[in-house]
């Protein structure tokens, strides 16, 4: 364990609203295992994501949609057995809180309890307000996800880069009022022009987590799929890779295959 997270202060919620107070940015990548959790820790990462892209790095679907309540409980459990210091937020997935604002509290209340995950996400501003103001009232925290959102790619038709046309940008701006309003500790724009995403963190007073918005906003988040190189197929503009790990392990497979086959592993010092 490094020394700066042995010593470091828990991340909470009002943490990351201090944070943001003091212009201190806000790290935050997804995890979906015991494994990669304990490391994310142990780095010193503010915020642990179990995001439901689990449904595309894990599972291998083409969209979020797919993944269900028991998947995110499954993922979101590991995590947080891990996990020390950081805190944990896990999505809500796709039809588990849209139009029915009892079953979003159930499903809080739920992945709360046998996940014991410290908040949770879910994508939408207006439409979904009943749903926010019902978890809330149960006192589970909350942070928003505004601009692009997977689990509406089927309505949208494209990935696309969100909130370029005028209308658009004022329903997100209004959205984000109407999300720290009701009481969301954080709010995460996806894909949105880097100006308005400024705009947004500078005329709310909660911490807005970018990807693909921009440095202007108040800490970053990815998928740690992507920024160690896992995955090799997704490349949009704003995916920073800082390593290679897919040719690092197809290059450790292949030479285990090769040793196996030539018999030279196991050598008389690895047997008993």
């Amino acid at each position: 364990m490094s020394t700066q997270t042995a010593n470091a202060r828990a991340v909470t919620t009002y943490r990351l609203l201090e944070m943001k107070r003091n212009g201190e940015k806000i790290s935050m990548l997804t995890a979906y295992d015991y494994s990669m959790a304990r490391i994310l820790d142990q780095s010193g990462i503010d915020v642990v994501l179990v995001g439901d892209s689990a449904a595309n790095v894990m599972a291998g679907f083409e969209t979020t949609v797919p993944i269900t309540l028991d998947n995110m409980i499954y993922h979101a459990r590991s995590v947080t057995r891990a996990v020390k210091r950081a805190l944990v937020v896990a999505d809500l997935p796709f039809g588990t809180y849209q139009g029915n604002s009892m079953e979003a509290v159930a499903s809080a209340v739920r992945i709360m309890k046998e996940a014991e995950i410290d908040a949770i996400k879910i994508e939408g501003g207006e439409e979904i307000m009943e749903s926010v103001t019902r978890i809330l009232s149960a006192g589970i925290p909350i942070m928003g996800h505004l601009g692009l959102t997977p689990q509406s790619i089927h309505k949208f038709g494209t990935y696309t880069v969100r909130a370029k046309e005028e209308a658009e940008a004022k329903k997100l701006v209004r959205d984000a009022k109407m999300l720290e309003e009701a009481g969301c500790f954080a709010i995460v724009l996806e894909k949105v022009p880097a100006a308005l995403a400024e705009k947004v963190a500078k005329e709310v007073q909660i911490p807005i987590i970018g990807i693909g918005a921009g440095g202007g906003v108040d800490g970053q988040v990815l998928v740690v799929h992507d920024m160690l190189g896992i995955t090799n197929e997704f490349s949009p503009r704003f995916l920073r890779r800082y390593a290679d790990l897919h040719s690092i392990m197809t290059d450790a497979f292949a030479n285990y295959i090769a040793d196996v086959k030539s018999g030279d592993f196991p050598n008389e010092n690895e047997q008993y």
